[in-house]
């Protein structure tokens, strides 16, 4: 139990940190042309393509293993106390893992289908490019309605059972309505989800990764107990 309160804490600050390094590299180093040149535009896919698909592989398939390691976590450590709710916000967990997984893969698979398209036929490629775009953002790339239930409610849970701190349950819910206000397409939705999923994702890690649940606070003072009583 206690390696796994590790392991997921470890999985939760490398989540922060996949974000930050997200926000920098689309945000500031990535300079997507604007204009309606399209051999301007693809010759920047080309130019940018191992860049983007390392990028697709940390930020999508690499979030998606370690946020399987942190949904594990965190739902031994509630569902002792509320094991319906918890069990409802792993379902949203794991579904939000393939999601994210499945986002990466399908950008990576489309991004070269539409740069080896783009040699002979410029406007098909631009329009399966668009396609490929709706698709990755509608599952997992702008979309955060999955994980804005999952952290809802584990948040609820994790209030039932008194398995995490109150300030900490409070931003999860504010994170959590925050992911499913993005059901409506503005970008300013998801940018907030983002930057306060970076907060919780950190204090996640750091209370997993230093702080023992209740119950098996419990259990070892227990043992100690009889130790001592022997």
């Amino acid at each position: 139990m206690s390696n796994l309160q590790k392991i997921g804490g470890i999985a939760a600050i490398s989540e922060a940190l996949i974000y930050i390094l997200a926000f920098i590299v689309y945000g500031a180093v990535l300079d997507y042309p604007v204009g309606d040149d399209l051999t301007l535009k693809f010759q920047f896919l080309a130019d940018n393509q191992l860049l983007f698909s390392v990028m697709n592989l940390v930020v999508y398939v690499s979030f998606g293993i370690l946020l399987a390691l942190l949904v594990m976590a965190l739902h031994e450590r509630v569902k002792a106390q509320a094991l319906v709710l918890s069990r409802f916000a792993c379902v949203f967990g794991f579904l939000w893992v393939g999601l994210v997984i499945a986002s990466g893969m399908i950008d990576n698979i489309g991004m070269a289908a539409v740069l080896k398209l783009s040699e002979t036929e410029p406007e098909q490629a631009r329009i399966m490019w668009l396609t490929v775009n709706v698709i990755v953002e509608g599952i997992g790339g702008g979309n955060e309605v999955v994980g804005g239930i999952w952290v809802l409610a584990l948040s609820l849970a994790a209030w039932k059972s008194h398995a995490l701190l109150k300030p900490l349950l409070c931003l999860g819910i504010f994170v959590g309505g925050a992911g499913i206000s993005t059901i409506y397409p503005a970008d300013v939705l998801t940018e907030i989800f983002g930057l306060s999923q970076i907060a919780w994702f950190l204090w996640v890690g750091i209370v997993l990764y230093r702080e023992q649940p209740d119950g098996q606070k419990a259990m070892s003072a227990s043992g100690l107990c009889y130790e001592n009583n022997r």
